[in-house]
């Protein structure tokens, strides 16, 4: 049996790298999904690549308050209810207390956290209705520092205590809320954050060294555990933050 099946899910981000990969798992194991983000291009490539009309697309700009009352509205429509929400969309910005331009700190928050939030609220009424649950994409960042990545650990642990809180709150209601704490896979995430090809290279291979299990991740290895959270085999797990990542949260700083 498809550990999804008849499950209704909206994932932010689906166009790429761990977003892309968890959609194109749901929709294998069954699940009808919703994928928002800006770009449509990258969105419909990924909706190509799922069984034929089980990923529906939707342009929309998480940080914008107006698209994400849209998004919802139009996810719930489209597929008549909602089992489960991914909040996935994020960005990643480099730089040290003295470094990061403060538009960059607001801009990281916005995406990474504010927004997590803000969906959170639109879709907690549809997510109660089902006693569903929710997906947050955080990283091995919210859970250790790494220096020069100063915006993006703080968003991330941020996530990881929002999910904690939701997970309280909205357990009356039988809604589980858990988060996902990558260590470094293979994304474009790194370059999109400035990291030139021959560096993210050199990166990739100390990755080796940095991950006790001796390789760096693939999207998948994230996306098959975003899908046990959703299914109904996950009925007594709320609360989390979950490392999927190698060991790396184990070893010490390098």
């Amino acid at each position: 049996m498809l550990e999804l099946s008849g499950k209704t899910a909206l994932g932010t981000g689906g166009g790429s790298g761990i977003r892309r990969a968890i959609a194109l798992a749901f929709s294998k194991e069954g699940a009808r999904v919703v994928i928002a983000g800006r770009r449509p291009v990258p969105l419909q490539e990924t909706a190509s690549s799922a069984p034929s009309g089980a990923i529906r697309c939707i342009t929309a700009d998480v940080t914008r308050e107006e698209d994400r009352i849209r998004l919802v509205r139009e996810a719930v429509a489209a597929m008549g209810g909602l089992d489960v929400l991914v909040n996935s969309a994020g960005i990643l910005e480099s730089g040290t207390h003295e470094s990061t331009d403060l538009a960059a700190w607001d801009r990281t928050m916005d995406i990474n956290v504010r927004s997590v939030l803000a969906l959170t609220r639109l879709a907690a009424p549809h997510l109660l209705a089902r006693r569903g649950s929710i997906v947050n994409l955080s990283s091995v960042a919210g859970l250790r520092p790494y220096a020069g990545l100063l915006a993006y650990c703080v968003s991330k642990a941020a996530v990881d205590q929002l999910t904690r809180c939701l997970a309280l709150e909205l357990a009356p209601g039988g809604v589980r809320v858990n988060a996902l704490n990558p260590g470094v896979v293979v994304t474009d995430l790194h370059r999109s954050g400035g990291m030139s090809e021959s560096d993210y290279a050199a990166f990739l291979e100390r990755g080796k060294s940095t991950h006790p299990l001796g390789r760096v991740g693939a999207p998948e290895d994230v996306a098959s555990l975003a899908v046990f959270l959703a299914s109904d085999r996950a009925g007594w797990i709320t609360g989390g933050p979950f490392s999927v990542d190698g060991g790396r949260a184990l070893a010490s700083a390098r």
